[in-house]
């Protein structure tokens, strides 16, 4: 009868319904936070979106680079935004007062941060066999995908390449024996290496200023990436993740339900980003909304989708198999061993909250 009665009613309110059950808890838990200022996440951040139970105080973000840092030395907040890579890395070697929740705020197709100096001859993936590649830390998330797209679908084994680092990690200085790794003398920069040809190519996490200015003795390994870049999707499901959303261990000992509450949270918050941006009006691009239509076509409506479903697990391990294969020793991480129990005991799909209103 109860399944009768809930199958009449209408599916937005089934969806607040369910939500509310599952945010439900004893009180008012007061938590730090420190993310990045992504759209997905400005209503949380300005408190539009208030995760049921938890006083959320929100910190100042220090930057990528910073953030990362403070994380990894647990000198951050309660819930941190934190590379994946290097998740993967402490949780392996028995960091514990940290586990991650499903939300995955920072995702990014990789295929177009490879940058070749132009004058080295590299006309093709396979050319970087035997070379000098830099890259700021050996450790970014976004390399080791980069060097997994590259092994994997282009047969650049990563151990045939000299990997020139400006600055040493956990990964660069627990990395096997036969990984080939240069530093650079301190006060040396990579991108300065990259344009006088003293290395011959580079990866890089972001839009180095190179790239962005257009300075002609620099290019990109791929010129049509974002061909490849959708190739590769259709061929796996897969849109990169670079960073997992960290919660302190003793509080989801004390308090589990904050995993939920968290990710429904996030999870709102995204909706209504998606909400806002769905109209042209709010976007200065004169064809946003057609690159937003094509992009939905490809990638789906919830192109960062949090949860564990079945292409999430998918999109971590292949991560977490990168990193294993490229710095790790001894068994491979598994999703178990990242993410507490409730993550994997969500609901999924999560509640449509926010509905898009087309009246614009």
């Amino acid at each position: 009868m109860v399944g009768a009665k809930t199958a009449r009613k209408p599916a937005k309110k089934i969806a607040r319904s369910r939500a509310k059950r599952a945010r439900r808890s004893p009180g008012k838990l007061r938590l730090t936070m420190m993310i990045g200022g992504y759209e997905i996440v400005r209503a949380l951040k300005e408190g539009a979106v208030k995760p049921k139970g938890i006083d959320l105080v929100v910190a100042d973000y220090p930057g990528t680079r910073d953030i990362h840092d403070l994380v990894a030395r647990g000198e951050a907040c309660d819930v941190n935004e934190f590379n994946g890579g290097a998740y993967v890395v402490q949780k392996h070697n028995g960091r514990e007062d940290i586990t991650a929740i499903p939300v995955f705020l920072h995702r990014r197709f990789r295929h177009g941060f490879i940058y070749v100096n132009r004058s080295r001859g590299i006309a093709r993936p396979t050319d970087l066999i035997g070379r000098r590649v830099a890259c700021r830390t050996f450790g970014a998330a976004a390399s080791y995908w980069m060097r997994g797209h590259l092994e994997d679908d282009f047969k650049v084994p990563h151990r045939t390449i000299t990997w020139v680092i400006e600055s040493d990690d956990e990964a660069s200085l627990q990395a096997p024996a036969d990984l080939k790794l240069e530093r650079v003398p301190r006060g040396k920069k990579v991108e300065d290496m990259l344009l006088s040809g003293e290395v011959d190519a580079m990866i890089a996490p972001n839009v180095t200023r190179m790239i962005g200015e257009g300075d002609p003795r620099v290019a990109r390994l791929f010129p049509d990436y974002k061909a490849i870049e959708a190739g590769y999707y259709r061929r796996t499901g897969i849109f990169p993740i670079m960073h997992v959303t960290t919660v302190s261990s003793r509080i989801v000992a004390r308090h589990p339900w904050v995993v939920e509450s968290l990710t429904l949270a996030f999870e709102e918050a995204k909706q209504l980003a998606y909400q806002r941006l769905a109209n042209p009006r709010n976007v200065p691009l004169a064809w946003f909304r057609t690159y937003w239509e094509e992009e939905r076509a490809l990638l789906g409506p919830d192109p960062w989708e949090y949860g564990l479903s079945e292409i999430n697990k998918r999109n971590c391990d292949t991560l977490v198999g990168w990193v294993h294969e490229q710095v790790l020793t001894g068994r491979r991480p598994r999703l178990e061993d990242l993410f507490p129990r409730e993550a994997f005991e969500l609901e999924l799909p999560l509640p449509k909250l926010h509905e898009i209103d087309y009246k614009f």
